[in-house]
């Protein structure tokens, strides 16, 4: 997908979206509608990428799905990856020893977690401790001792809580260790610990640059908490109509949701 020529026929020459919740469906499809409307903006000139909290490993599958070959920002901001190559090409990693004092300080304020981490690599695998509940269909490995989430480098820690509700515990793990990790709440269930500094913003600037494309050439859409740093850096922030409140609080507009089109929505009327 190339950067978009300077006729003015699309007024952003970059499309930025989320995947859960907002490109994707809530059966984890694409609507026709949405595929057509993207089409139409990347034939006028913009270009599409995906920016989704999901890691490369399983976000690949959907790319290669939809026939995506540009570039996507995936783990948060973590990894810049090559769809048409498939190749990583950017991965931040998680401190380890950091995290673990991130952890210990959590911990210390709300109790003991269920855990679960996400391991480097193009073919990085999910571990999966004892309480924990995955919330999307993902492969995983299950683990029972925590000193095996640190044998192998890691793009992020997930942490739930037995009686705190998401917004609760993001609340606490950032008080408690917001100096040592970023803490995102990506999605129902998914409340995450990153390198520090870490957003989804710090990869979309990256692959944009790659494009020779800025932020006033930005529009963004997403639905959770960790959309809000890309909204912050992109010219024009778009919330779904399912988006948490925190989200729409800042978003220049609020579209239809991700089951009613509402990338296309936004998309079609800037088309005319």
């Amino acid at each position: 997908m190339s950067p978009a020529s300077p006729s003015g026929r699309f007024p952003y020459q970059l499309i930025a979206t989320d995947l859960d919740g907002t490109l994707l469906r809530s059966d984890e499809s694409v609507a026709q509608r949405t595929r057509e409307a993207l089409a139409a903006a990347t034939e006028a000139g913009a270009a599409h990428i995906v920016v989704t909290g999901r890691s490369a490993p399983w976000t690949r599958h959907i790319l290669d799905d939809l026939g995506y070959a540009g570039l996507a920002v995936c783990g948060q901001g973590a990894q810049v990856y090559d769809a048409g190559t498939h190749r990583l090409l950017t991965s931040v990693t998680l401190d380890r020893q950091l995290a673990g004092v991130a952890l210990a300080k959590i911990e210390a304020e709300v109790g003991p977690l269920y855990l679960a981490a996400g391991r480097d690599g193009l073919d990085g695998d999910m571990l999966v401790g004892p309480g924990y509940t995955v919330t999307v269909d993902l492969p995983a490995i299950p683990f029972t001792d925590a000193s095996d989430l640190w044998t192998a480098p890691l793009n992020k820690i997930f942490i739930q809580h037995p009686t705190l509700d998401d917004d609760e515990l993001a609340e606490a793990a950032r008080n408690a260790a917001g100096g040592f990790v970023t803490v995102a709440l990506a999605g129902a269930g998914i409340v995450e610990l990153l390198p520090l500094g870490l957003s989804k913003a710090t990869g979309l600037s990256l692959a944009a640059r790659r494009l020779g494309l800025k932020a006033a050439d930005t529009i963004a859409f997403g639905d959770m908490p960790n959309d809000i740093p890309m909204f912050a850096w992109a010219s024009r922030g778009v919330a779904m109509a399912n988006a948490h409140e925190e989200l729409k609080a800042v978003a220049d507009e609020v579209t239809a949701s991700n089951d009613e089109d509402g990338i296309a929505v936004v998309l079609e009327r800037l088309l005319g």
